[in-house]
């Protein structure tokens, strides 16, 4: 049509972020497969061959063991203790972070970030220095028969240390990009907070928050540093899987060890499969708000 700009897109070439040859490409992303090749996936395939070395019977006997069973139920038990109280946190920390301006914000943003930084066997002393028998509130809790350290609640609160960011990290960003829009709109209609968090709020970011409770899911029963320091190490009573692979391995039983890890092994391929699916459809929905809420 005359005076009418015509586009064509059909012949374009594709977009390149940068100007490097087809040769450097190629090295690079060779290099990131041999990376995984050789640090994810064939450490994996040792833990799979290592726990069926002898037989699939031997593999089934392993979880005959009364403490192998014990491990994994004290491991669930302290994952179904952590991740929802971490999901509460997290939500509760990612709505002051994105919808109040306050002194102190950058402050509350560093304590959030602290677990990241800190080592999991210094947070795991620092609890043993707080309620240890000669820890600040040792003797209270001593004097009233509470324990804490080489015990399951000092367990779950290493592990709610460990585990506090991935909530509220993986909903920061995704609250900041989405703005206040819908929540402004709803309150001058008269909803209260409450309403607001879950009619809008909440289902806004449903796939953010899956996200980071996948996370948080796989660091709580993935947990070593942190949790080996408050629990004793005692067989049947505070050995998480973790805690009983290394023991296990330590006393020579390789098939048994091998055989624990690749149930951990296992766990992280399917929260790896969910946090794929949970970060596609989180980035569908940010650029769908994107769009609806574009000028």
């Amino acid at each position: 049509m005359p005076g009418a700009t015509s586009i064509h897109i059909n012949n374009r070439q594709p977009l390149r972020a940068t100007g490097d040859s087809l040769a450097v490409r190629a090295l690079l992303i060779g290099a990131t497969l041999v990376f995984f090749l050789l640090f994810l996936f064939f450490p994996l395939v040792v833990v799979f061959e290592g726990a069926f070395s002898k037989g699939g019977a031997a593999f089934l006997e392993t979880f005959r063991d009364p403490y192998t069973r014990h491990s994994i139920l004290l491991t669930l038990v302290i994952a179904a203790i952590s991740v929802p109280l971490n999901t509460v946190f997290g939500i509760a920390a990612a709505w002051c972070v994105t919808r109040y301006k306050f002194r102190g914000l950058s402050f509350l943003i560093t304590l959030i970030d602290l677990p990241l930084w800190v080592s999991p066997v210094i947070a795991g002393l620092l609890y043993v220095l707080v309620f240890g028998a000669q820890g600040w509130f040792g003797p209270w809790l001593r004097e009233h028969e509470i324990r804490i350290i080489f015990a399951v609640p000092g367990m779950v609160l290493a592990t709610i240390f460990v585990t506090f960011p991935f909530v509220a990290r993986g909903l920061i960003p995704l609250m900041q990009a989405q703005g206040m829009k819908e929540e402004e709109a709803a309150l001058t209609l008269g909803a209260n907070g409450w309403q607001i968090l879950w009619r809008i709020t909440l289902p806004k970011i449903k796939w953010g928050l899956l996200y980071g409770i996948i996370l948080c899911n796989a660091r709580a029963m993935g947990e070593f540093g942190a949790v080996s320091v408050v629990s004793g190490h005692i067989r049947g009573k505070t050995n998480t899987m973790p805690l009983h692979i290394e023991i296990l391995y330590n006393e020579y039983q390789f098939a048994s060890a091998f055989a624990v890890a690749s149930v951990l092994g296992l766990l992280a391929i399917i929260t790896l499969i969910l946090k794929t699916r949970a970060e596609w459809r989180a980035e569908q929905e940010l650029r769908a708000s994107s769009f609806s809420t574009a000028p």
